[in-house]
């Protein structure tokens, strides 16, 4: 584990579109001591292509394929060859500001934490703003975590030196499996804090699972009653605030 060095794992599948955004969006950080492990789940477009190039210009980027097994098994195969101190989750349609990975270290520093999340502009397939800002709250715990979650996957940095690196549960596909990530993290921290900066920019797909909220209904129930084993009536009571939290979250003013 190299300290200093953060370490982005990028799951591409058929990502063409956007991948030169987010990569670029790396490229430019005013923290420069990282490395991009992009991992190319099956992909059936022009990703690799595109990926290629820019790993021919600079040579922090890694790139491996695989064969589809969903953003899990992605993430995973990235951070089986992660050698950062600190974990970073960046889909590859979302874009950090250049001074994402400045902002997010000197508060983890700031506030001797091991897990830092931020607030981020929303935007659409264009890029262009579609939802109002969403502006984290200071901190959270488990508690607060299960009943909704303010991590944001292109937001998240993790310090992986005190407890190791967390992996992420294939079983859950491509379905809660980053939050299940933060929960499994937030148990060994305790507390993650929020940066009010706006530093990220999490892309709202028309077809993302993020803006079905009715599909998300049973994954988000299993994971209470299933993964974290809360029994029924916590489970439930953790989905009502889930699914009011969520209709605040993603309600469009």
């Amino acid at each position: 584990m190299e300290k200093g060095l953060v370490s982005i794992i990028t799951p591409v599948y058929n990502a063409a579109r956007f991948v030169h955004e987010t990569i670029e969006s790396v490229m430019a950080q005013t923290y420069p001591n990282w490395e991009m492990i992009i991992v190319n789940d099956g992909s059936r477009d022009n990703s690799e292509e595109i990926i290629l190039r820019y790993q021919e210009k600079d040579k922090r980027i890694k790139y491996i394929s695989q064969p589809n097994g969903g953003s899990a098994a992605a993430r995973n195969n990235g951070l089986r060859r992660a050698n950062g101190q600190y974990i970073a989750l960046l889909d590859a349609d979302d874009i950090w500001l250049p001074n994402f990975l400045e902002s997010q270290i000197k508060l983890m520093k700031e506030k001797n934490a091991h897990l830092v999340y931020s607030s981020h502009k929303r935007i659409n397939e264009q890029s262009e703003p579609c939802m109002p800002d969403f502006l984290v709250p200071e901190k959270v715990d488990y508690n607060s975590l299960l009943k909704t979650c303010s991590i944001s996957c292109c937001t998240g940095l993790y310090d992986a030196e005190p407890y190791g690196k967390v992996y992420l549960r294939e079983e859950l596909g491509s379905l809660r499996d980053d939050y299940v990530y933060w929960l499994e993290i937030i148990k060994k921290v305790g507390v993650a804090y929020g940066n009010k900066e706006l530093i990220a920019s999490l892309r709202i797909l028309g077809s993302s699972v993020t803006a079905n909220k009715k599909k998300m209904i049973k994954p988000q129930f299993l994971v209470y009653y299933k993964v974290e084993k809360l029994g029924l009536i916590k489970s439930l009571y953790y989905l009502s605030h889930w699914a009011f939290n969520g209709y605040k979250k993603y309600k469009v003013n």
